[in-house]
């Protein structure tokens, strides 16, 4: 599975760890969420960067206290139809303020990926290797957006306004 990252494919830098496997000191993992929540103390030591798989069955609110320990929090689309990591990323990015990596993981689909970035992933694990390159490629060709969300891109009217006026253009009306 290839991991496409702001734009970019890469070499996935994070192994993940199977619960009843041990955790390496020196490498970047993944664990599940009933893992870091079982041994909080135990990942809170850890020097080598740390994320957690958050199924879209949990709340949010549960992961919140420990958001400032965790580099990576990947959330799982199970099926194209179910949307509630959408939610979960909104909700982390926007309401309580994760800068970490946001990965989208399961059944991400190309035609959903710009949704995924505008509601603020910035990493996807594209099972296709056909969808690589459109994956890449496709935060490139849209740069304007109407709705604000919480990628921290401007939306179209608020950029509009910030944006200098031409010389010799005064106001928004005519001459």
């Amino acid at each position: 599975m290839r991991l496409v990252k702001s734009g970019h494919v890469i070499d996935d830098p994070y192994v993940r760890v199977a619960d009843d496997a041990p955790v390496p000191d020196d490498r970047s993992v993944i664990v599940s969420a009933a893992r870091y929540l079982a041994n909080v103390a135990e990942f809170a030591g850890r020097t080598a960067p740390t994320g957690v798989l958050w199924p879209n069955n949990r709340r949010v609110a549960e992961i919140v206290p420990h958001l400032s320990k965790l580099a990576l929090v990947a959330l799982e689309f199970p099926k194209f139809r179910d949307g509630r990591a959408y939610s979960q990323a909104r909700q982390l990015r926007e309401t309580h303020g994760f800068r970490g990596e946001l990965r989208a993981t399961g059944d991400v689909l190309r035609d959903q990926f710009m949704f995924m970035v505008r509601a603020g992933f910035d990493a996807f694990e594209v099972k296709k290797e056909k969808d690589v390159a459109a994956f890449a490629n496709e935060i490139a060709r849209k740069t304007v957006f109407y709705q604000p969300t919480g990628d921290g891109r401007l939306p179209a009217a608020r950029a509009r306004h910030l944006r200098p006026a031409a010389p010799g253009i005064a106001g928004h009306g005519r001459g």
